[in-house]
């Protein structure tokens, strides 16, 4: 694993204990180096939390990549997993914190969401072999975007999880499986 990765992996770390409140300090103490190295590859610690939301989307994307490319799924198991794909080691990652992203780092939280919104090509074209197949029914594709987009961002927008006492995977569970069994075809 390269250095850059290795700091990534151990921001992911260090976000699952401390959330957004872990220093530079906590950081070098997981990975076992000095912060003058962490400092060789990120400037600060946006720019370390700006390459994070990247490497997070990009593991996404790859798992997006895995789930199409198996072939003991069915379209509607895709389009499922796809909608809710979380990367497994991503899982225990406590994401219902990142609401608090919008306060304190304002280019990220506007980074997410930008991400949010980008690299729906897997999933349309998923759902317009389902309504193919006959699978799913005929749906406005823009809407269930939106309506999911929307899920996600108020995860990222509002305490609603944690006040609740929710894990981002069973909410983001929920919203999948709210979102697919109302497009999905009578008798499937």
């Amino acid at each position: 694993m390269e250095l850059r990765e290795s700091i990534l992996e151990g921001t992911l770390k260090a976000f699952n204990q401390k959330g957004l409140k872990f220093t530079m300090d906590d950081l070098a103490g997981i990975l076992g180096m000095s912060k003058k190295t962490i400092y060789t590859v990120f400037r600060d610690k946006e720019s370390l939390f700006l390459a994070m939301v990247d490497y997070l989307f990009d593991s996404i994307k790859e798992s997006e990549r895995q789930v199409l490319e198996n072939e003991k799924l069915s379209t509607l198991e895709k389009i499922r997993a796809v909608l809710g794909v979380l990367p497994e080691s991503y899982r225990e990652v406590d994401f219902r914190q990142l609401y608090l992203l919008r306060e304190k780092y304002p280019n990220i939280y506007k980074h997410v969401e930008e991400r949010l919104e980008t690299g729906w090509e897997t999933t349309i074209s998923l759902l317009e072999q389902g309504m193919k197949e006959g699978v799913i029914r005929p749906v406005k594709i823009p809407i269930v975007k939106m309506m999911l987009e929307a899920a996600l961002e108020q995860f990222f927008q509002r305490d609603i999880l944690i006040s609740n006492g929710i894990s981002y995977q069973d909410g983001l569970d929920e919203v999948v499986t709210i979102l697919v069994q109302g497009i999905v075809a009578e008798g499937k």
